[in-house]
C-alpha cells in the first residue's frame, strides 16, 4: 500500500543560526534558533515567529501551504542555551520551554508566566498533560510532578526517585511511562509504584510515543511495540520501520517515523503497512500540530501537509487497498455524512466485485451487506437464479443516486455502474459464469441471503399488519362516514406502494430455495418453506421439478395449502416407487406412511379431502389409515358413508380395525353395519354350500366366525332385524346368541342342546349368563333352565318351535303373542317345598325359583331324556343349582348313587353354613348379654346429697328438691334449672335455624 498521504511544503527557509526547536500557534510557526555568533559560543537562542501571508487577512489556526512563511517577530536571547524541548498548549495559550529550566510563557504576547528555576534546573526531559495541566519533569534521577495552578504557576505535586537518568517519557492516564537507559518503567504517579515493561533496543535510546486512544508506542530499535496504559502488550500490535527511527509522531491514521535519510509514513492499523516516504535528509525534529506535521531542518521549516482525505480514498481505491479507503472514510468529518456513506458503499461494492472475481465469495457478500446495496443487484451476479417480476426500483437508479453524493471527490461509481452494465450486457462470458456459480459462489450467496432475510421479512410482515389494520380503520369510516367517496382511491395508491417489502422479501426467498437446492441442502429448502415465507409459486414449482425435489415441493405445496396437489404427487411418487424396486432408497423416501403423515393434520381441517384422499392407502395400510381416523377424530359416520358409496369393499375393513382400536368401541348404528354387511356375505356364502348340498352347522367361513365372535363381544346392533334375516333352519348358533342378547335363555339353550348338540357350550352359556347376572335374582336360575331341556327334552323343543317367530330385540321381555302362549302353557302346580327349605337363605347354593322369560313347566312328559349330561350338570355346577328344584325335577328312578357328587358337597356346604350361622347367633347373643350387664351396672350409681351440694346452674343448695344428675356422675342441678336450659337450647336453636 503506496500512496500520496501528505505533500512536503517548505514553509521556512534560510534560518540564521541552528533551529533547535519548532511549534506552531494559531496557524504561526514559533522557531528557536540559534545565533551564529551564539551557537560558537554555546548560549543564547532567539525565538523567530513567522506567519503566513494569508493568515491575516482570512485568519484560522492551520497551517497553510499557500507560499512560504514570512518573519513576522523575531524575540532576541529569548533563552540563554537553546532549548531541549518547546510545547504549545493550544487551550491555554501558553509556550512551555526546556533550556536551564521550565519557563511558562502567554501566547501570543510572550509574557512570562511562570519560571520553575528550582526544581528544574538541570532538567532534560519533561512531559505535558494539557488535559489536566500535570507537568512532569524528569532531572537526573528525580521525577517530579507539577500542576499548573490557575494558570499563573507550577504547584509541586510529587517527587519520585528512579533508578536513571530519564531519557524519554509521556503521560497515560494516572500513569507515566520512562524510558530509562535501555529499558522501559511504568510509574503511578499517585503512589509512585514502578512496573518494569520490557527492555529497549541496542542501538536507539528508549522512545515513548503517547497515542490518542490512551495507549504508547514504545520503540526497540526498528520496531514500535504497541502497549496499554499499564504496559501490557496490545496483541498483533507492532511497526517495523525500515531503520531506526530518532523519533516517532502520531497523526491519525498514520505513524510518523523520523529516519536519517527520510520520513517514513506508516498505516496505524494492521498490519500497519507503508504508506509513504518522504525524502526529507538531516531533519532534526518532528513536530505533531492540529493539521500536519513540521519536519525541522537544520536552516529550514518543512511542513506535511496531508492530502484531503477524499483524494486519498481515490487513490486506495484505485489501487485496491480497499480496507485501507474503508478505514480513511471514518476519519471524514461528520457534517458530510451523506457523502461518507456514499463512499463507503461504492468502495464496498467495488471491494465485493475485486473480491467475488478472485473467487473470495463469502468476504465478496460481507462488502456487498456492509455496502446496503439492494439484493437484486447482488442476485445479478447469478444468472441461473431466477428472480420474479416485480415492481422494484433497479438497483441503477440507486447508483445515480449515490453518484450525485460522491461526485465533488470520486469517480468510483462510474466504474460500480461499469460493473452493472457488464454484468447485464455480457453473455459470453461462459469461464466466468461457470466460476460464479461454483459450489462455493452459490454457498456464499446462501449466507447473505439468510443475513439479510430476517430484517426484510420482518418489514414485509408489518407491511401485512398495517395493510390489514388500515383496512379495518378504513372500514370502520366508510360505515361511519358514506359520504366520503375519495379515500377508496387513495388507498388503491397507498397498497401498490407498500407492497415493495414483500415483493423484495419473495425476491430474497425465491432466490434462497433455489440456491439452498443448488448447494444441496434440501433439509434448509424444507426448513425455509415450513416457516414464514414469500417464496413465488410459479418459479419454484418449476426449479424442483426440474431438480425432482419433490420432498421440498410437497413442502412447497404445503406451505401454500395446496393439499390436492401434494398428495396427487405423493400418490403419484409411490406407485412410481412400486415400479423402481431397485431403487432402494426411492422406495424408502416414498411409501403409503408418508400419505398417512401428510392427512393427519388436515383431519381437523378438511376432512372430505382426508377421505378422498385415504383410498389408497386404505386399501394398503388399513390399520394406520384407521388409527389415523380414531387419533384424529375423524366422524366415524362420515368415514362409514363415505366409504359406502366410493369403496364398499373397504367398509367391513375400516369397521372391524375400528371396532378393534377403539377402547370405547364404536356407536350403535356402525355396529349394526357391522354385523349386517357379515350377515350379507354368510348368506350369501350359505346359499351356495345349500344348492351345492354340502351345508352343516359345523361348517365355519372366517366371515361366519367373525359375524359369531361381533355377535358374543357386542350387543349395540338390533337383534329383531338380524333374526328376521336369519333362515328358519341354519345358522342356529348365529340365532341362539341373539337369543341369549334378548335374555331368551331357554330358547338359546334348546339351540345349543337339540339343534346344534353342543352341551358344553350350553354349559359355557349359563356360565357366562351366571356370571354377568349373578346380582340379578331373575336371571339366577339358567342353570335350571337347562336340567329342564335336559329333562323334558320334547316338551322344550316342541315349545320352541312354536315360538321361533320375530320379538322385540332391544328389551327385555318377549312378544306380547308368545307371552300368551306362554301364559296358557303354565300349570297350576306348585313346588312343595322339601324338609329343611327354610334354611335354603343360608345356603349360597340356594337360588329363587322364578323362571326366566319363556320358561316352561317342571314335569316331564315322557319322552327320552339327557340323564347322563343332567347329572353331570348337577356335579360340575352344584353350588349355582337350588338343589331342592332340581331333586323334584329329577326322575322318581333316579338312583341315589348317581347323585353322590352332587349331594355331598351340596349338604357340606349347607352344614357348614349352617354351623357357622349358628356362632354368630351364639356370638351375637352373648354380646347382648354384655350390654345388659353394664346397664345394669350402670344404673346401680350412688349420688350423696348433704347441705353443701350446690346446683351447677343457679348457685343455689339443692337441699330437699327434686335434682338431676349429667352423664359424669358428678354434675348436680335442681331439676327445674336442668328443664329450663333445656327450654332455653330449644329456643336458640330454633333462632340459628330461621337465621339459616
Amino acid at each position: 500500500m503506496v500512496h500520496s498521504a501528505y505533500d512536503a511544503v517548505e514553509l521556512v527557509a534560510g534560518v540564521p543560526g541552528r533551529i533547535e526547536a519548532v511549534a506552531s500557534h494559531a496557524g504561526k510557526l514559533l522557531v528557536a534558533a540559534s545565533d551564529s555568533e551564539g551557537f560558537l559560543r554555546g548560549s543564547d537562542c532567539s525565538l523567530r515567529i513567522y506567519s503566513s501571508p494569508a493568515s491575516s487577512s482570512e485568519g484560522g489556526g492551520e497551517i497553510r501551504r499557500d507560499g512560504p512563511y514570512a518573519l513576522e517577530r523575531h524575540e532576541q536571547r529569548f533563552w540563554r542555551r537553546p532549548p531541549l524541548a518547546m510545547e504549545v498548549s493550544a487551550t491555554r495559550d501558553l509556550l512551555l520551554s526546556l533550556s536551564e529550566w521550565v519557563a511558562l510563557h502567554r501566547l501570543p504576547g510572550l509574557e512570562t508566566v511562570a519560571v520553575v528555576s528550582n526544581k528544574t534546573k538541570g532538567a532534560n526531559v519533561f512531559a505535558w498533560d494539557d488535559r489536566r495541566g500535570l507537568l512532569a519533569v524528569g532531572r537526573q534521577k528525580r521525577l517530579t510532578v507539577f500542576r499548573l495552578d490557575s494558570g499563573r504557576e507550577f504547584v509541586e505535586v510529587k517527587e519520585f526517585g528512579v533508578p536513571d537518568i530519564l531519557k524519554s517519557m509521556a503521560w497515560c492516564g494516572d500513569n507515566i511511562c520512562l524510558g530509562i537507559r535501555r529499558e522501559y518503567m511504568i510509574i503511578n504517579s499517585m503512589t509512585g509504584a514502578l512496573t518494569e515493561v520490557f527492555s529497549s533496543g541496542r542501538i536507539a535510546p528508549p522512545l515513548v510515543v503517547p497515542l490518542p486512544t490512551g495507549e504508547l508506542l514504545l520503540g526497540k530499535d526498528n520496531i514500535g511495540v504497541f502497549v496499554d496504559q499499564n504496559g501490557k502488550l496490545i496483541q498483533d500490535g507492532r511497526i517495523i520501520w525500515s531503520d531506526t527511527p530518532a523519533s516517532v509522531v502520531i497523526h491519525r491514521p498514520y505513524a510518523v517515523a523520523r529516519l536519517p535519510r527520510h520520513v517514513e509514513i506508516r498505516s496505524l492499523r494492521a498490519p500497519n503497512a507503508l504508506v509513504q516516504t518522504v525524502v526529507l535528509r538531516d531533519v532534526q525534529k518532528l513536530v505533531q500540530t492540529d493539521n500536519c506535521i513540521l519536519a525541522a531542518l537544520a536552516n529550514s521549516v518543512h511542513g506535511l501537509l496531508p492530502v484531503p482525505i477524499g483524494a486519498q480514498i481515490v487513490q486506495l481505491t484505485a489501487s485496491g487497498e480497499f480496507e485501507e479507503a474503508l478505514a480513511l472514510c471514518k476519519l471524514l468529518p461528520p457534517e458530510d455524512s451523506n457523502l461518507r456513506a456514499a463512499k463507503e458503499s461504492s468502495i464496498h461494492i467495488r471491494y465485493g466485485h475485486f473480491l467475488f472475481d478472485s473467487g473470495s465469495y463469502e468476504e465478496a457478500m460481507e462488502q456487498f451487506s456492509d455496502s446496503h446495496v439492494d439484493i437484486t443487484y447482488v442476485l445479478s451476479l447469478y444468472p441461473s437464479i431466477v428472480l420474479p417480476q416485480t415492481h422494484i426500483i433497479g438497483e441503477h437508479d440507486k447508483l445515480l443516486d449515490m453518484h450525485e453524493l460522491a461526485r465533488e471527490s470520486s469517480d468510483a461509481t462510474d466504474e460500480m455502474e461499469s460493473y452493472s452494465l457488464q454484468l447485464h450486457e455480457s453473455d459470453d462470458k461462459s469461464p466466468l459464469e461457470v466460476k460464479k456459480m461454483s459450489h462455493n459462489a452459490l454457498v456464499a450467496l446462501v449466507k447473505y441471503l439468510q443475513k439479510k432475510r430476517s430484517g426484510i421479512i420482518e418489514r414485509a410482515t408489518a407491511e401485512v399488519t398495517e395493510e390489514v389494520v388500515s383496512g379495518a380503520v378504513h372500514h370502520s369510516l366508510i360505515l361511519s362516514e358514506p359520504y366520503k367517496p375519495k379515500k377508496p382511491n387513495k388507498k388503491r395508491a397507498q397498497t401498490h406502494t407498500s407492497s415493495i417489502a414483500r415483493e423484495m422479501a419473495t425476491v430474497l426467498d425465491t432466490s434462497l430455495l433455489q440456491a439452498l437446492i443448488l448447494t444441496g441442502q434440501s433439509s434448509g429448502a424444507t426448513e425455509l418453506l415450513k416457516g414464514l415465507n414469500y417464496c413465488d409459486l410459479k418459479i419454484c414449482e418449476e426449479f424442483l421439478k426440474e431438480r425432482s425435489e419433490y420432498m421440498v415441493l410437497l413442502e412447497l405445496y404445503r406451505s401454500n395449502e395446496m393439499h390436492r396437489e401434494a398428495l396427487q404427487l405423493l400418490n403419484q411418487l409411490v406407485e412410481e416407487s412400486k415400479s423402481e424396486m431397485e431403487n432402494t432408497d426411492f422406495n424408502k423416501k416414498f411409501n403409503p406412511q408418508m400419505i398417512i403423515e401428510y392427512l393427519r393434520p388436515l383431519c381437523r381441517s378438511d376432512p372430505m379431502l382426508v377421505l378422498e384422499s385415504s383410498l389408497y392407502v386404505l386399501e394398503r395400510n388399513p390399520s394406520e389409515t384407521i388409527e389415523l381416523f380414531l387419533s384424529e377424530n375423524v366422524p366415524a359416520d362420515l368415514v362409514n358413508s363415505y366409504l359406502k358409496q366410493h369403496a364398499p369393499n373397504l367398509q367391513s375393513t375400516y369397521l372391524e380395525l375400528m371396532l378393534s382400536m377403539s377402547e370405547s368401541g364404536i356407536n350403535p348404528n356402525l355396529q349394526n353395519e357391522l354385523v349386517q354387511l357379515y350377515l350379507s356375505e354368510v348368506l350369501d356364502w350359505y346359499k351356495i354350500l345349500k344348492e351345492e348340498g354340502s351345508w352343516t352347522e359345523k361348517i365355519y367361513s372366517p366371515t361366519r366366525k367373525k359375524l359369531i365372535s361381533t355377535l358374543e363381544s357386542n350387543s349395540g346392533y338390533n337383534t329383531d332385524l338380524l333374526l328376521k334375516r336369519l333362515p328358519q333352519d341354519a345358522l342356529f348358533e348365529e340365532r341362539a346368541i341373539l337369543y341369549g342378547k334378548m335374555n331368551q335363555h331357554l330358547r338359546a339353550l334348546s339351540l345349543y342342546v337339540h339343534k346344534l348338540q353342543m352341551p358344553e357350550r350350553a354349559v359355557a352359556y349359563c356360565d357366562r349368563v351366571y356370571e354377568e347376572g349373578a346380582q340379578q335374582p331373575s336371571k339366577s336360575n339358567i342353570y335350571f333352565n337347562l336340567l329342564q331341556i335336559y329333562l323334558n327334552p320334547r316338551k322344550a323343543e316342541k315349545e320352541f318351535e312354536q315360538k321361533i317367530i320375530p320379538v322385540a330385540s332391544q328389551y327385555p321381555g318377549i312378544h306380547k303373542s308368545s307371552s300368551a302362549k306362554f301364559k296358557g302353557s303354565r300349570t297350576g302346580k306348585k313346588v312343595v317345598e322339601i324338609e329343611g327349605a327354610d334354611d335354603i337363605r343360608f345356603s349360597p347354593s340356594g337360588t329363587d325359583s322364578g323362571r326366566s322369560d319363556g320358561d316352561g313347566d317342571d314335569a316331564s312328559d315322557g319322552g327320552p331324556i339327557m340323564l347322563n349330561e343332567a347329572l353331570e350338570l348337577l356335579s360340575q355346577r352344584w353350588d349355582r343349582i337350588n338343589g331342592a328344584q332340581a331333586l323334584r325335577l329329577l326322575p322318581r328312578d333316579t338312583k341315589l348313587q348317581d347323585l353322590v357328587s352332587f349331594l355331598e358337597p351340596l349338604l357340606r356346604n349347607s352344614s357348614e353354613h349352617l354351623r357357622n350361622y349358628l356362632v354368630i347367633k351364639n356370638l351375637i347373643f352373648r354380646a347382648n348379654l354384655q350390654v345388659k350387664d353394664d346397664l345394669y351396672k350402670r344404673r346401680q350409681a350412688v349420688v350423696k346429697i348433704d347441705g353443701n351440694s350446690m346446683c351447677s346452674l343457679c348457685n343455689k343448695r339443692i337441699a330437699n328438691s327434686a335434682f338431676a344428675i349429667y352423664p359424669n356422675g358428678q354434675t348436680l342441678v335442681h331439676f327445674v334449672c336442668f328443664r329450663e336450659s333445656q327450654q332455653i337450647k330449644a329456643v336458640r336453636g330454633a333462632n340459628s335455624l330461621k337465621r339459616r
